[in-house]
């Protein structure tokens, strides 16, 4: 969801990627609903491992894994980067009303750095 509001919101200030420390098979259908009633596109979006990134440089980490990630950026030898810990409950599993909660928490998280960062010239 990050990534996707991220795309759409910020694209002229933010060049986003997705990745988890475990990622999902596939997105879940209902992330993808929430999106589109948001017109919002996933459609080019698949769950990626840190690894896909391996090398890559970054200005910008954010963490929603709950879990610190020092050690598995190393793992994967990603640079190190300005890390933003955002603590959203992971809605995998859980009702429809959870990933409505989890979408507007994270849109909001999204939308409030995108204008840190336009703010500061970023």
């Amino acid at each position: 969801m990050a990534e996707a509001f991220a795309r759409a919101y910020g694209s002229d200030i933010l060049d986003p990627y997705s990745a988890g420390v475990a990622p999902a098979g596939r997105i879940a259908p209902l992330t993808r609903l929430i999106l589109s009633e948001r017109n919002v596109a996933s459609d080019r979006q698949f769950p990626k491992g840190l690894d896909a990134f391996s090398g890559q440089p970054f200005d910008l980490v954010v963490n929603l894994s709950g879990e610190p990630l020092d050690r598995p950026l190393r793992a994967v030898g990603l640079p190190s980067a300005r890390v933003l810990e955002w603590r959203v409950r992971d809605p995998i599993g859980q009702s429809e009303n959870v990933y409505r909660d989890a979408a507007a928490e994270i849109e909001h998280l999204v939308m409030r750095l995108i204008l840190e960062l336009r703010g500061s010239g970023s």
